[in-house]
């Protein structure tokens, strides 16, 4: 992928002095080398005799210069400098050079030790031992003079460049640099850095200076007439962006990102990667450090069954584990045009010609063990939901069928054919719940929890709370009201809630799958909770006109700040800093809330409370 940036970025300055790098830059080497080495030979002896070389040695110092440069040339093709394997002038060239300049010396001091003309040696023993030292030094030189030619030619050259002060001298602001420098096309042109640590106060980045701290962001960006910061941090969270976007607009000062370190999934960085802020970055973006052993190790060569595979989990979900190759991807969904869209995004094309593609609704339950006795599922992340919590409140009957009994019918299949992992993607309404979402996620943890104690597979709950870019966000409704003129509805000034983006989500979820332990719910650290009102307030800042905010109170469920945890649940992070285990008490299938056809939805919410009341006393009792 980085490979493939940087082919599109190849200037023709650059494109040429490459394509004479191979057969006219390798001749050119060759040459250069040995006449430096004949030169280096001729100054050596001349500085041995002080000068002055005695008569009758010419003939001998010719042989040996001639001699000199054929060895250099052998032993300078066995350390590999003229097969076009490192970049010229690098780093990696030079290390090869001193190679060759040794294993050229020792050889020349040898055959002056044991070769004899007339009795007497070609020449003393110092003088391929000087040579040496004034070879390292023309040649390095060369190559030295040669890169900054070849650099100066790669700078930006555009009439529209834009100056940058890029936030960040460690390794994404190097890469980040050297790209810039390096794309005589680009738009962007470095000119200084700013970094906190105090150690690279002194730094230079291909002759970029740190020129201060976060402080010194205004002065250091007038001082070198730049418009645009660059923040070259990919493993930066939200709150670190929201910092530096701020100290952006108070100085006027556009401020642009890397992709985060999991998007890049360790690819090289280039000037392509370079974007504005984004919502996600601002509000849900956090360092996710992926095991990537653990997760092949029960993902890769198994048959993986995704519930809701085209809902925003599900098909995000689904594109992650396609990447660990697993032996078959069955994916799940009662939308049939939603399957189209993961098709696509997956495979690239949606003919819907598999059998991988199931169309079934989770409360079907003949239905669902049909799929089971099919496709003989391995692992299932259960990603199948209803969640948006006011229509849940208006009819909470949908809410039980879909997400408490659609879930045991899933975990009773899941028994009967031996599933060995199973992955219920629950929800932080679920921690100390006063909604039906959060009642019925609740009940559907304890379920999973329960099948844990019946089945040799383990079963577990991964709970998070709210996803950037998942369909109904907050963040979609405040665009389109933003958009359509306003008002910006909130329903409270200081309603706090929990943000991650939906690709750092999945990647935690895939990684919970497979550091949990049988009957628990893991929670993921979502970092810090984010005021409602202030993100409003920075989409409206944004906007291009006024925008009132209107705030309609609290509904009907909500909760002004949630939680990850309900009070009895003390989490704990025995395996991964991000991921904490809490003990799930089971709920057998008896104990399950059944609502008559006819019932009251009122009635249906308080048997789905009363269910999850009784367990929580149950639960305290024990």
């Amino acid at each position: 992928m980085a490979a493939k940036r940087d082919a599109k970025q190849r200037s023709g300055v650059e494109i040429l002095l490459q394509h004479s790098g191979h057969r006219t830059r390798r001749r050119l080497q060759v040459v250069t080398d040995v006449t430096a080495m004949g030169l280096a030979v001729v100054l050596a002896a001349w500085f041995r005799y002080d000068f002055d070389i005695p008569s009758g040695m010419e003939g001998r110092l010719l042989w040996f210069t001639v001699a000199s440069g054929l060895v250099f040339a052998i032993c300078g093709a066995a350390r590999g400098l003229y097969s076009g394997r490192w970049s010229f002038g690098s780093f990696e060239e030079l290390s090869a050079l001193v190679g060759a300049i040794v294993m050229a010396t020792v050889a020349l001091v040898l055959g002056v030790a044991v070769v004899n003309i007339d009795g007497a040696r070609v020449v003393p023993l110092s003088v391929p031992l000087i040579a040496s030292t004034i070879m390292l030094a023309f040649s390095a030189g060369v190559r030295y003079v040669w890169r900054l030619f070849w650099e100066r030619h790669l700078r930006p050259q555009s009439d529209a460049l834009e100056r940058v002060v890029v936030v960040g001298a460690g390794e994404g602001g190097q890469q980040i640099v050297t790209a810039m420098l390096r794309n005589p096309a680009g738009r962007y042109l470095p000119v200084a850095l700013i970094d906190d640590d105090p150690t690279k106060r002194n730094l230079r980045i291909r002759g970029v200076p740190v020129a201060g701290t976060r402080d010194d962001m205004g002065a250091v960006a007038a001082a070198h007439d730049a418009t645009i910061a660059l923040l070259a941090i990919p493993t930066a969270d939200s709150s670190l962006i929201r910092d530096y976007a701020d100290i952006a607009r108070e100085h006027d000062l556009r401020l642009l990102v890397l992709p985060s370190a999991s998007e890049l999934y360790g690819a090289q960085v280039s000037t392509a990667d370079i974007r504005p802020v984004t919502h996600a970055d601002l509000l849900g973006r956090h360092e996710v450090d992926t095991d990537v052993d653990s997760i092949a190790g029960y993902v890769t060569g198994k048959r993986v069954l995704v519930t809701g595979a085209g809902g925003s989990i599900g098909s995000e979900l689904s594109r992650q584990l396609y990447r660990f190759a697993p032996s078959s991807l069955i994916l799940l969904e009662r939308d049939e045009s939603a399957l189209h869209s993961v098709q696509l995004s997956i495979e690239g094309r949606a003919l819907l010609d598999s059998r991988n593609l199931v169309v079934c609704d989770i409360r079907d339950e003949d239905r669902v063990r049909q799929v089971f006795a099919e496709h003989k599922p391995e692992v299932v992340f259960h990603a199948a939901a209803l969640k948006h919590l006011p229509l849940l409140q208006m009819h909470p009957a949908e809410a039980l069928k879909t997400n408490v009994w659609g879930t045991q019918v899933l975990v009773q299949a899941a028994l009967e054919h031996g599933v060995e992992r199973f992955v219920n993607i629950s929800t932080d309404k679920a921690a100390d719940p006063s909604s039906v979402l959060g009642y019925t996620k609740r009940l559907a943890e304890r379920l999973t929890a329960a099948a844990a104690d019946r089945g040799d597979g383990v079963f577990l709950s991964v709970r998070f709370g709210n996803v950037l870019g998942s369909r109904g966000s907050v963040l979609t409704a405040f665009a389109k009201q933003i958009e359509a003129g306003g008002p910006v509805t909130v329903t409270h000034p200081d309603v706090t809630r929990y943000f991650m983006t939906v690709e750092e989500a999945v990647q935690l979820v895939i990684q919970a799958g497979a550091v949990g332990r049988d009957g628990e719910a893991l929670v993921l650290d979502m970092g810090e909770p984010v005021k409602i009102d202030d993100v409003a307030k920075r989409l409206i800042a944004e906007a291009d006109r006024p925008i009132e905010i209107v705030y309609t109170g609290l509904r009907d469920g909500e909760k002004l700040h949630e939680v990850l945890f309900s009070p009895e649940e003390d989490g704990s992070r025995p395996i991964h800093p991000r991921i904490s285990h809490v003990t799930v008490p089971p709920l057998s299938e008896a104990n399950l809330p059944i609502a008559a056809p006819m019932a009251r939805d009122q009635d249906v919410i308080d048997e789905l409370r009363d269910a999850c009341e009784l367990i929580e006393e149950r639960s305290s009792a024990s």
